[in-house]
């Protein structure tokens, strides 16, 4: 028996299971190899999703994982630790068990949140401790907010969270002086400003009460926004040599349009190549990826078939 597969799919979330789905459908041999650890699974809840707004993320995934398997896709267990060339095929080498081989690759395993090294804020990640206003903002509108600026990167929060409540404190301390133009337009909007740092986050269990700054001073909040710095889970690819681009100053596989990186038998989709995206725009650009990795499949056998009838295969 053939114990290479079409496709080897490493990340079971939304890019992986959207990419999977629709290579399974597609009757592609496909594993997925996933150590469980999806980016969301600190929220209660996946938002701006359609048809899915409000459902935890453990049952979005295993609703997709059912729909895959129903199609023919496999699934394992574990980390990959390596990916290796091999002649045609690309040979994967998990953390435990035997390499695995695959004619092609997608590469969904996502990203770290790095947060600032703030005491209180890894405990609330994803309760009260918040990064998208987009995915979390609903749930806390019209409460005492903050922003925890680390980065001008980060400006575009303050505007986006000033639009879920009018009691919004914005803490500036790790950027120092503000512009001045950045600081009227901030006041115009009735956002306080604090310029001490923030030295601890309080409250009980996940819940946020305040902010303690490094002058002794409690600001109340009942949510936090912050950004937290990116960091790919695509380590176990470093031997490969692919291209890579900045973003955010973050370093991100190149990839296309179609997510195809720098190897023409490798994809990556998702948050792995674009940290912002949503659970909606990652589960698009995995279905974008599979649907080019069975184009690209299709083309390979065809030229084969036309090798071996002629002789030159």
């Amino acid at each position: 028996m053939d114990t290479t597969w079409d496709v080897i799919v490493i990340g079971g979330s939304a890019a992986g299971l959207s990419a999977t789905l629709t290579l399974a459908r597609s009757r592609r041999r496909v594993l997925v190899v996933d150590d469980g650890l999806p980016r969301n699974r600190f929220s209660p809840a996946v938002h701006g999703v359609i048809g899915h707004d409000g459902r935890p993320p453990g049952e979005l995934l295993a609703a997709a994982r059912a729909e895959a398997t129903d199609y023919g896709a496999a699934f394992r267990e574990g980390t990959v630790v390596e990916v290796q060339r091999s002649g045609r095929a690309l040979t994967v080498v998990p953390e435990t068990g035997d390499p695995l081989t695959a004619r092609a690759l997608v590469v969904a395993t996502g990203i770290t949140d790095r947060l600032p090294d703030v005491p209180g804020l890894a405990p609330r990640w994803g309760r009260s401790v918040l990064h998208c206003p987009y995915c979390h903002g609903w749930e806390v509108r019209d409460r005492r907010l903050a922003v925890l600026l680390t980065s001008p990167l980060a400006f575009h929060q303050v505007a986006l969270v000033r639009q879920l409540s009018e009691d919004l404190v914005v803490f500036t301390g790790a950027l120092g002086p503000l512009d001045p133009e950045v600081e009227e337009r901030w006041r115009a909007r009735g956002i306080t400003l604090v310029p001490d740092p923030v030295v601890e986050v309080l409250g009980e269990g996940t819940a946020t009460t305040g902010l303690r700054t490094s002058a002794g001073e409690v600001v109340p909040a009942d949510a936090v926004f912050v950004s937290a710095t990116p960091v790919p889970r695509d380590d176990f690819l470093a031997g490969l040599g692919l291209q890579r681009t900045e973003r955010a100053g973050v370093q991100l596989l190149a990839v296309d349009p179609a997510g195809r990186t720098s190897d023409e038998r490798i994809w990556a989709a998702g948050n792995v190549v674009d940290p912002f995206a949503n659970v909606a725009a990652s589960a698009a650009a995995g279905g974008t990826a599979g649907a080019t990795v069975n184009f690209a499949l299709a083309a390979s056998e065809a030229d084969a078939a036309v090798g071996a009838v002629s002789g030159r295969g």
